[in-house]
Parts: structure tokens; C-alpha cells; sequence
């Protein structure tokens, strides 16, 4: 069986799951929805063993004791400080992207699954970019899956996926991906929503 490689963009999965709080349960819940890694792992991980993934985000240190759940799962997390990069976080996608190369390298007769958790798929014509760079790990022989929002998916990245490998929606899983904290001191009162069991019989 095929080796997974996970590359995960959490700072989009993350902002785009917001997006989709508000829809499904309200305004209320922008601010109190969390990712639980451990169920998006798996959902990403679909049963297979894993060779490499790694997760790229910035996240406020008090939460670092989340993101070393992750860790314990193998997965090798790089954080940016918050508000050090303007604009679309650059050195999140740099990060990733290298990751990508040399596993495209380091794996060049044996190649895996990528499975590539964003949205974001920019550059592409002129060949930077994830999408740019799962298409060249195609090429070699990989097999590709793109896991994210259906409302935050680059289009022509999410249309390629499902030519030529997989494109699997989130907003299939919210209820077992995403959770709400209890509301803070001082909002109206909301009780936690828990994130149910993955139903890996779903994905397709």
C-alpha cells in the first residue's frame, strides 16, 4: 500500500472554518470554533500508514499545548508567531512547498500520496504555488488528494483534484473536525459542542 505525506496549511483550513461556523450555527460561533487535529489527522490519514506529514500554522503559545497533541501523533508541527507576516501568511506556504520538494526528491522511485490540506491553490500558471507543485509531483508519479472548504477551494485547483486524484470537503466532516468551545466570561451563555467519531466510510 501507498505511503501517505500529509501537508497541512491550518492557518487556512482554520480561518475557513469560521466562515462555515457561521453559517451552520451562527455569528456566535466565529470565535469559539476550534480544529480537533487528532479527527482531521485521521480523516487525512484514511487508515494508511503515514511516512511524512507535517502541519504549518501561527497560533498564540498559549494554545502550543495543542499543537503538541499533533506532535505526539508523529507529525512534525512548524509555528509563525501571529502578526509577523502581513498579508497571506508567505512563510506558511514556503514551509510546506519545501517540505513538498524534497519529499518529491528524497521519494523519486517510491512515490506516495500526497494529501495536501488547503485551500488555497494561487499560482499555478505561473508555476508556484501548491497546486503548481502537486501537479509536478503528479507528473512523477504521486498520487494527490486536496482536503478542504468547498467555499474557500481554489476552483481550478478542486476541479484538477478531482480529474486526477481526489477532492475530498470538509464541510462533510465539520461535525467530526471542528468543535465549539464554551462561550468566554462575559458573552452570553452557549454550551461546547464536541466533535463526533469520523465516519471514514464517507470519504470517497
Amino acid at each position: 500500500m501507498d505511503k501517505v505525506f500529509i501537508y497541512w496549511d491550518n492557518s487556512n483550513i482554520f480561518i475557513s472554518a469560521q466562515q462555515v461556523a457561521v453559517d451552520r450555527e451562527g455569528e456566535h460561533a466565529r470565535f469559539r470554533l476550534r480544529i480537533h487535529f487528532r479527527n482531521l489527522l485521521e480523516l487525512a490519514r484514511a487508515g494508511r500508514e503515514i511516512e511524512h506529514a507535517i502541519a504549518v500554522g501561527s497560533i498564540p503559545p498559549e494554545l502550543r499545548h495543542v499543537w503538541n497533541r499533533l506532535e505526539n501523533e508523529g507529525v512534525t508541527v512548524q509555528l509563525l508567531e501571529r502578526g509577523a507576516l502581513q498579508g497571506r501568511e508567505q512563510g506558511v506556504d514556503q514551509a510546506l512547498q519545501t517540505a513538498m520538494l524534497r519529499d518529491g526528491f528524497d521519494y523519486n522511485g517510491n512515490p506516495g500520496i500526497a494529501v495536501m490540506l488547503t485551500g488555497d491553490g494561487a499560482g499555478f500558471h505561473d508555476g508556484v504555488g501548491f497546486h503548481a507543485d502537486l501537479e509536478r509531483m503528479r507528473r512523477r508519479g504521486w498520487r494527490v488528494e486536496v482536503l478542504s472548504w468547498r467555499h474557500s477551494c481554489n476552483r481550478r485547483m478542486r476541479e484538477w483534484a478531482e480529474r486526477h486524484g481526489k477532492f475530498i470537503a470538509l464541510d462533510d466532516f465539520y461535525d467530526s473536525i471542528t468543535f465549539l468551545e464554551s462561550a468566554p466570561p462575559g458573552q452570553p451563555v452557549a454550551n461546547p459542542r464536541h466533535a463526533v467519531p469520523v465516519d471514514l466510510g464517507r470519504r470517497r
